[in-house]
C-alpha cells in the first residue's frame, strides 16, 4: 500500500488550492479513502471520506460547504483522489494526509482506527 500527497502549499485567506494522493496497492473499488489533516499542538482529524464502491462521501463539519472530495481510477494500479479547497482560512492550516480505510464504505465519522494505511502528508498554510 502506497499513498503519496502533493499540492500543499502557502495561499492567501479566502483562496484555493487542490491536494492530490496517489493510491496504489489496493483497489480504490474496495477501500474508502480519506483525507486527515494535523494542525500544530493539536490531534489529527477527518476532513473528508470518499467510496467508489457505494458512491458515499462525508466531510467533517468546519469543511463543509468549502472542500469537495473527489476520485479517479487511471488505471487499475493507481487511483487519484482530490480534495479541492476553496475559501480557505487561517484555521485550515495544517499538515493534510491521505489514508486507506480498511472497509469500502465511509460510513459516519472520522475514526483513524478505521485507517490502515497513510501517506506522508503535505503542508498547506494559510496566510491572514
Amino acid at each position: 500500500v502506497q499513498l503519496v500527497e502533493s499540492g500543499g502549499g502557502l495561499v492567501q485567506a479566502g483562496g484555493s488550492l487542490r491536494l492530490a494522493c496517489v493510491a496504489s496497492g489496493f483497489s480504490f473499488d474496495d477501500y474508502a479513502i480519506g483525507w486527515f489533516r494535523q494542525a500544530p499542538g493539536k490531534e489529527r482529524e477527518g476532513v473528508a471520506c470518499i467510496s467508489k464502491s457505494d458512491g458515499s462521501i462525508d466531510y467533517s463539519n468546519p469543511v463543509k460547504g468549502r472542500f469537495t472530495i473527489s476520485g479517479d481510477v487511471a488505471d487499475n494500479a493507481k487511483s487519484t483522489v482530490y480534495l479541492q479547497m476553496n475559501s480557505l482560512k487561517p484555521e485550515d492550516t495544517a499538515v493534510y494526509s491521505c489514508a486507506k480505510k480498511i472497509w469500502a464504505e465511509c460510513g459516519r465519522g472520522f475514526y483513524e482506527y478505521e485507517y490502515d494505511g497513510w501517506g506522508q502528508g503535505t503542508q498547506v498554510t494559510v496566510s491572514s
